[in-house]
Formats: C-alpha cells, structure tokens, sequence
C-alpha cells in the first residue's frame, strides 16, 4: 500500500463566560496522502449553535499544498442551503454550484498565478493552509495574497462560492502542548490581517498545529464576538 490515511477528531467549545467549555460543534476528518504526492482532505463538519451548519467537504491539494478540486455541500437550520464543485488550474478558478436561495451559478476567475490555498471552513484545513508559511525564517508575519475561500461568511454557512482574498500569517514559534488526543511538539501561528478582505472582519485567531510537517490541526482559538476554542481530541493513524 502507497498510500497513508489519518483520521481524527475535532471538538468546538465555547469560550464565552455563560457557556464556558460547553461543546457547540464537533467535526470528522480524514487525510490521505497518496503516491503522486496528492493529499485529499474528507471532513464532516457539524455547528449546533443556529442556525446549525452540517458542512460536508472532499478536497484535493497537490504536493505544494495548492487546490487542484473541491466539492462542499452545505445544510444551514436544518435546510439544504447549497452544493459546489470547484476546479483550479495555473490558469483559471472554475466552480458550479447550486444555492437554495439563488439557484444556479457559474464563475471562472481568469489567473495571472495558480491558487496559493482554499478554504473551504473545516477546521482540520485551517492549519494545512499554514504551511504557507517559509519556517526557515522563523517568527515573523507575512501577507499571502492569492487566496481564495468557498463562502466569505465566518461560520462558511452561505454558497458555496469562490471568493478571492489574502490575509496574513504569524508564526509566533515552537511549543509542546497537550491535547485530547495526546502530547504533541507544534508550531503556534496567528491569522492576522484580514481587514478589507471580508464583508465581517475576522477576529484574532490563534492555530497550534502539529510540528511533524503534517500540518495537523491540534488546538485554536478565535477572540472577539465568536470566542470560540477548537481541540483535537483523537487521532490514528499516525
């Protein structure tokens, strides 16, 4: 067998004072790294807080990291809110897609470069995005222009859809941390900048992700009006 499979778990608690590590969501991933070098991500994601979000994620990434294909479907209280497919070459962003609301939609995004990362809003994939990220330069922060997300909204509750943005990283450094699922040597980064390139800004956001160049997400937290925590609370495979 070429190939290698790991599975875990995520957890979403609260973080606000009334609801302090009450559970608001959970989500299912597996990734596998094939022989070509491709990583396909599956996720099941699920947020209880309403309206409730069942998100259900295939994507692909090439051996840098970048989308090659992405399918997301989309339950928002409890009603089908929408289904797409999207498809990245250097060239153009191409995604078909279906909205409860708005019906059918097409869109093709001619590129000047390939798609750097997709966010398609499982936690799981928040930290594979990280690896954008030169760690020879150690902590610091910089801009990566060239993104795109499948729905600008925070909880990626409306769509699905390409939105082009960038938004910045920064490394903050090396730690060892505990988790549900175990003991882990990480690297802990910041999602930062984000001004101007949501309808909502983002609040701060904190990622641990593991240190083994896997990029698994292991803990994070976001501040602001969502103050919301996330832990990997199990994982095989490894």
């Amino acid at each position: 067998m070429k190939h290698r499979s790991l599975r875990g778990t995520i957890r979403y608690t609260s973080a606000k004072p009334e609801r302090m590590g009450h559970e608001r969501g959970r989500e299912y991933f597996i990734m596998t790294d094939q022989a070509d070098g491709v990583r396909v991500v599956h996720a099941h994601c699920e947020i209880d807080d309403a309206p409730n979000v069942i998100r259900d994620v295939v994507l692909s990434l090439d051996p840098q990291g970048r989308p090659i294909d992405c399918s997301v479907r989309l339950t928002v209280g409890d009603q089908y809110e929408g289904t797409g497919l999207m498809r990245f070459t250097d060239t153009c962003a191409e995604c078909e897609a279906y909205n409860r609301k708005s019906g059918r939609s097409s869109q093709r995004i001619e590129l000047t470069a390939p798609i750097r990362a997709l966010g398609a809003h499982p936690i799981c994939g928040d930290a594979l995005i990280l690896r954008l990220y030169d760690l020879s330069k150690g902590p610091g922060r910089e801009f990566f222009p060239n993104l795109m997300l499948t729905s600008p909204d925070h909880r990626g509750a409306t769509g699905p859809m390409l939105f082009p943005l960038g938004f910045g990283l920064e490394f903050v450094g090396a730690e060892s941390i505990s988790v549900g699922a175990g003991k882990f040597e990480s690297l802990h980064f910041r999602y930062v900048d984000t001004a101007g390139q949501l309808p909502q800004e983002h609040p701060p956001y904190d990622v641990w992700c593991s240190a083994d160049g896997n990029y698994i997400y292991l803990q994070g937290g976001v501040g602001g009006y969502m103050q919301t925590r996330y832990e990997l609370v199990e994982l095989t495979g490894l």
